[in-house]
């Protein structure tokens, strides 16, 4: 195939499309707007010199479970997960943690020491899906209007989908158990009580204990450099420092993939899309953002249970109705005095990323949309992040010998796809999850011939898992054909 293709965007969406168009013969070159491939995928330093700390997602339980990151063999390419003991644990006030571990056996075991009905409980909830869990994937990271491949597999996690997470978790007595619940599904930045939080909540936890919740050894850049080398090994090229404002500068390629979300497509000069196209973007709704945190610390975070030190992810929240009730008042524009915290404690499965005796600790608080704290504080929010963990962990800020903070603004900055701070390229409330980022049967086909939208505002959402690329860039390939 002499056909030639350009993508807009170097995220692991973009890349997975290249990569997918490149195998195919295709003459592909990648622009990339700043001096480093990989958008929100990327690591430095920092910390400081010995650091490696993730600009974006730092655990990867979708990324370890993506089709795409398998089918374009990216462990064969120098990518290797390491798996923490716990993959995710949930403190609680005066009691046990709840602890999300690999295997459905250990997680009930944990549960079982508070209650056995609440034991019987997770199982029934989990342990069907479970069973099928790679044809469920096939189907949720895809669009959701298509008939799926496994419609078996997807009916029976279809039962549990479609509801709150705060009813949901009427299922358990324990805090625990309804920790474990809500801290997976808060991943979605609304409140437990919205429609489709409980397919969230019920997929994380899935693959908590199929995978384990995995980092990159070395940091999510190496995600990145093995797609790198994927493109490069199959003759695509990269040109970093190239901002496209115009894509009549691009020539006429037969494939234009945007790994873009819709405000900075509606800014696109030269883009010939349908007008009801463009009314749908101009719709498009970002939701809540993130203020992010990066400390280092002189040992391990002083959890007050020590096997929370273990956890690669930890959410921070307290119980399901203080984790709601932060999520409600960051949808309504209004800083939680206690938000909810999902933090990374890489250190604890990969020592490599910090001098000898030292840890990395990544969090972030779910915060408004745009955020800026007041003048006199503009850390406002990554101060509430620290006073958080703190009620989990006394004594951590004794152990801070450095702390960078990143505002909403910051992060656009960094990556303008996280438009107003909001990580996930678009809210996932409502029927933005279904028709995303427009109401047409292929989310990826723009309606202008040969454009192809490829980010995270295309099904199935944010995450380093690389689908949405991976998606797009077979839709492309049959049109050609």
């Amino acid at each position: 195939m002499n056909a030639r293709a350009v993508v807009v965007g170097s995220g692991p969406n973009g890349l997975t499309a290249a990569c997918v168009l490149a195998r195919a013969g295709m003459d592909v070159t990648v622009a990339e707007a700043q001096p480093t491939v990989g958008g929100a995928a990327r690591s430095a330093d920092v910390l400081g010199p010995g650091t490696t700390v993730d600009l974006g997602a730092a655990c990867h339980p979708f990324g370890a479970a993506s089709p795409a990151f398998a089918a374009l063999g990216l462990q064969e390419k120098g990518l290797e997960w390491l798996t923490p003991e716990v993959a995710a644990a949930h403190p609680l006030e005066g009691q046990a943690p709840g602890l999300l571990l690999q295997g459905l056996d250990n997680t009930t075991e944990g549960l079982r020491h508070a209650t056995h009905n609440d034991a019987a409980a997770w199982r029934a909830l989990h342990n069907g899906p479970l069973n099928h869990l790679p044809q469920i994937l096939s189907g949720a990271l895809g669009p959701l209007l298509q008939w799926p491949d496994h419609p078996a597999a997807m009916a029976g996690f279809g039962l549990r989908a479609p509801w709150p997470a705060s009813m949901l978790a009427r299922l358990f007595s324990t805090e625990q158990a309804k920790g474990l619940l809500a801290g997976s599904a808060a991943h979605a930045s609304f409140p437990m009580s919205a429609p489709l939080t409980g397919a969230f909540a019920v997929l994380f936890n899935l693959l908590g204990m199929s995978n384990g919740w995995p980092v990159a050894k070395g940091g999510t850049q190496a995600i990145v450099e093995a797609l790198v080398a994927d493109l490069t090994a199959h003759g695509g090229r990269i040109e970093t420092g190239r901002l496209v404002t115009d894509t009549r500068e691009l020539g006429e390629p037969e494939v234009l993939m945007l790994d873009l979300t819709p405000r900075q497509v509606l800014r696109m000069r030269g883009l010939k899309l349908p007008a009801r196209y463009r009314k749908s973007l101009s719709r498009w709704s970002y939701g809540t953002a993130v203020h992010k945190v990066d400390l280092l610390l002189d040992g391990p975070v002083p959890w007050y249970d020590s096997r929370i030190t273990q956890a690669g992810t930890v959410h921070v929240g307290g119980t399901l109705k203080e984790i709601n009730q932060a999520a409600r008042l960051a949808a309504r524009g209004t800083m939680p005095e206690r938000p909810f915290v999902i933090a990374a404690q890489p250190t604890a499965v990969d020592p490599s990323r910090a001098p000898e005796g030292r840890h990395i600790l990544w969090a972030y608080a779910q915060i408004p949309h745009g955020y800026r704290g007041p003048e006199s504080k503009p850390n406002l929010a990554g101060d509430r992040l620290v006073q958080q963990i703190e009620r989990f962990a006394p004594g951590l800020r004794e152990r801070i010998l450095h702390r960078v903070d990143h505002s909403p603004r910051d992060l656009e900055a960094m990556n303008p796809n996280l438009v107003g701070g909001s990580i996930g390229g678009g809210a996932l409330s409502g029927l933005q999850q279904v028709f995303r980022p427009a109401p047409r049967l292929n989310p990826y086909r723009t309606g202008a011939p040969g454009v192809y939208l490829c980010s995270s505002s295309t099904p199935p959402g944010g995450g380093v898992h690389g689908m949405g690329g991976y998606n797009a860039a077979t839709t492309a390939l049959r049109d050609l054909t």
